[in-house]
């Protein structure tokens, strides 16, 4: 008996669509001007208005919020496209930072309608979620701190209650568009020690008291602007508050954090497929003692093995967005997506790198580019030893 198999959720016309949409956004917006931006260690604001006009931002959010509809399905297609054609790690984590910022705001807005409270909900709509998916604000998430790192439970960042207000007191660090942000969701200690007493803020950046006190150069990740910012007395209003009073935020921060994961496994085998490509293409134009590096078998059995890590970390990391897409629980397969696809990325770059020799180990290369960006992939969103302790704990060991 033969059956047909089921199709494949990429390949549909309307995601077909898609990524030519971003495939040709990315070859004319932005693969001509990243070594600009990578000098200037800053994305221009026009990106993200012109992003958003083309409904780029808003893939993965209700249309009733500003956005395009969608899933964690079309955002892969996204980063896929966004690599494919000569886009970067710095242009997607400065681009779309929003990802990890709103969603939060969101779940807020969906508890203040099902409570009734349209009041609060619009607030937060018109405020924040409408205006950063139509390119016209830029958002980021505040959590990280000086002393802190991937240890959320134990932040120092206070938000105390005076009146009808709150008023905020701390210092963040490693946060990325935190200079250019408009509007930033912060973690702050409402309540208790420990992760019960962490709530989440919508802070508007205008409001006194903010301050970007430091931007941080990094190795990588150039054209996305990262920063050290400081809350001295920051007065905000009280439906400010994005999760209950005393606790709620680590709750919701950890909900999330399987969709960021998800997400920094498809930048990472991106990167891998890119590079690769790239690798291949030079194997084929590069000679050597007479012939093209590709007659050499020891290129090519190089060549191979890039090739698997590849496929295995983009056909497991499909999967999993697949399974999110739908509503399955993934906590435990985006920890597991995420560090199979940096492993992958980590030895594609390395020997991208490597075969191009001379020239790719110089500035301004496009896999000298990836082969840096690609370094705080094993950092960000949970180090690599943190998510492979989280994956035994998930997993009963």
């Amino acid at each position: 008996m033969v059956t047909t198999p089921p199709p494949d959720p990429f390949e549909t016309p309307d995601r077909k669509a898609l990524a030519a949409l971003v495939a040709d956004f990315t070859m004319r917006e932005i693969a001509p001007n990243i070594d600009t931006w990578e000098r200037e260690l800053e994305l221009p604001r026009e990106l993200h208005k012109a992003a958003g006009a083309i409904g780029l931002l808003g893939v993965g959010y209700a249309e009733d919020l500003g956005g395009s509809g969608g899933d964690t399905v079309d955002a892969t297609i996204i980063t896929e496209q966004l690599f494919a054609n000569g886009g970067s790690g710095g242009v997607g984590a400065g681009l779309f930072t929003h990802g990890i910022a709103i969603p939060h705001v969101i779940d807020a807005v969906r508890a203040h309608q099902a409570n009734g409270n349209t009041g609060d909900a619009d607030w937060l709509i018109d405020s924040f979620v409408r205006p950063v998916l139509a390119g016209e604000k830029i958002a980021a998430l505040a959590v990280t701190e000086p002393d802190g790192g991937s240890d959320v439970a134990h932040l120092r960042t206070s938000a105390k209650q005076s009146g009808d207000s709150w008023v905020i007191n701390g210092n963040k660090t490693f946060i990325t568009s935190g200079a250019r942000a408009d509007v930033v969701v912060v973690a702050a200690r409402t309540g208790g020690p420990g992760a019960e007493g962490v709530s989440l803020f919508a802070v508007d950046t205008s409001t006194p008291g903010f301050e970007v006190t430091r931007r941080l150069e990094k190795m990588g990740w150039h054209c996305s602007d990262t920063a050290e910012l400081a809350f001295v007395d920051m007065v905000i209003p009280e439906r400010a508050l994005l999760t209950p009073n005393n606790g709620g935020g680590f709750a919701s921060l950890a909900r999330h954090f399987a969709l960021e994961r998800i997400s920094l496994a498809t930048t990472a085998y991106s990167t891998a497929a890119r590079s690769l490509d790239l690798t291949i293409e030079w194997a084929r134009e590069r000679e050597t003692f007479g012939q093209p590096l590709m007659n050499r078998q020891v290129i090519r059995h190089q060549l191979v093995e890039m090739y698997r890590q590849t496929e295995v970390a983009r056909s497991f990391t499909r999967n999993v967005a697949i399974k999110h897409a739908a509503g399955e629980s993934v906590l435990l397969d985006a920890v597991l997506a995420k560090n199979t696809a940096v492993e992958a990325c980590e030895y594609v770059v390395d020997r991208a790198v490597q075969i191009h020799g001379g020239y790719g180990y110089m500035t301004g290369s496009e896999v000298e580019r990836h082969y840096r960006d690609s370094r705080i992939l094993g950092i960000g969103g949970g180090a690599t030893e943190v998510m492979t302790d989280l994956a035994a704990k998930l997993l009963g060991w």
